[in-house]
């Protein structure tokens, strides 16, 4: 079977990322890339992919079977849809688009089009994530009541940006930025798979540009009350000094929590120390191995070859789009809101 050939939309800090997780792979392969920036373009050149000049080039190019669109947050869904209308198949960065409202027509478009549409929600796989929701299967906690999981740092959300194209960019609102979307829509989409089949009834959500931004937000406080009576909170505050604990989850049997690491080390973050109710702290075992990017990209190819589903279904991610509109509605109004089902 020949390769599924990858043509990547945006080749700044992410999407050369992609391009070396594809490449581990002899299933899918980086074939081009389009950016308007030239130092982006030399170095798409640099990995060995032609290179075009215009995204619509790049759907134009026959040599592709598939787009990742890795650009700003506000192009995903005039870009994903325009990439499916060419015959495209398509992986989209998170988050999916800007709205609810722009991933339902994503999707519309794909199943009018015929094709495949993922959206990169990797962190579903990741260790820690993998431990809690081990943790909770197991059913050490009993009935869960309260899940925390946050992220803290005195640093902006932009992080190792390349610099050749707007490197401020997550901290504008009219291209996407903010916590709630960056970090948030992870952490969020975690939520919601993790709390399944149990739905989000109520959300209350304080946002706020303290520090990097005052177009956006670079603190996130979002509280989710579920229909099983339990309670999230997740929160994303890139203007503290000192940071709370990754994950902390409180059931009827005891509660756990995780170190945050500085360095965004997953395995760090996976370590979960339970106290049951005789107050006898003990670490939990960690949740198995997860998907690598690399898997991803396998099973996306797969998909596109008529085998399986890609790892992350669209329709998975409506809600957690939902939960994120819902934020902006609550903080806007200054009230808890009802989630879109």
């Amino acid at each position: 079977m020949n390769p599924c050939r990858i043509g990547i939309a945006g080749f700044g800090r992410i999407g050369a990322e992609h391009a070396q997780w594809i490449s581990r792979s002899q299933r899918i392969k980086p074939v081009a890339a389009a950016d308007i920036t030239p130092a982006r373009r030399d170095l798409a050149r640099q990995s060995g992919v032609a290179v075009h000049e215009t995204f619509d080039a790049l759907i134009s190019d026959n040599q592709i079977d598939a787009i990742l669109i890795a650009t700003p947050t506000a192009f995903h869904h005039a870009q994903a849809t325009a990439a499916l209308q060419a015959g495209k198949h398509v992986m989209v960065e998170k988050p999916m688009a800007m709205n609810l409202a722009e991933a339902r027509e994503m999707l519309a478009a794909a199943k009018a089009a015929g094709r495949v549409l993922s959206v990169f929600h990797n962190r579903r796989w990741d260790i820690d994530f993998l431990a809690v929701r081990s943790a909770i299967a197991s059913g050490i906690f009993g009935k869960v009541f309260n899940i925390e999981s946050r992220l803290g740092q005195y640093a902006s959300c932009v992080g190792p940006a390349a610099t050749e194209y707007r490197p401020n960019w997550r901290n504008e609102a009219a291209f996407g930025g903010g916590g709630l979307l960056d970090w948030g829509s992870h952490f969020l989409d975690q939520i919601q798979q993790l709390m399944l089949p149990a739905k989000p009834v109520r959300v209350f959500a304080q946002l706020r540009g303290n520090v990097w931004t005052h177009d956006t937000d670079d603190f996130a406080r979002v509280v989710i009350d579920f229909d099983n009576g339990a309670v999230a909170l997740v929160e994303i505050n890139t203007t503290t000094t000192k940071p709370l604990p990754r994950w902390h989850i409180d059931g009827k049997n005891g509660s756990a929590d995780s170190p945050f690491s500085l360095e965004f080390d997953a395995q760090k973050w996976a370590e979960l120390d339970f106290t049951p109710l005789d107050g006898q702290t003990r670490r939990l075992p960690a949740g198995g191995a997860g998907l690598s990017e690399t898997d991803i990209w396998q099973q996306f190819a797969s998909a596109i070859a008529g085998i399986g589903n890609p790892a992350v279904l669209p329709e998975s991610v409506l809600p957690t789009m939902a939960l994120l509109d819902a934020a902006r509605q609550s903080s806007h109004l200054g009230q808890a809101v009802t989630p879109v089902s």
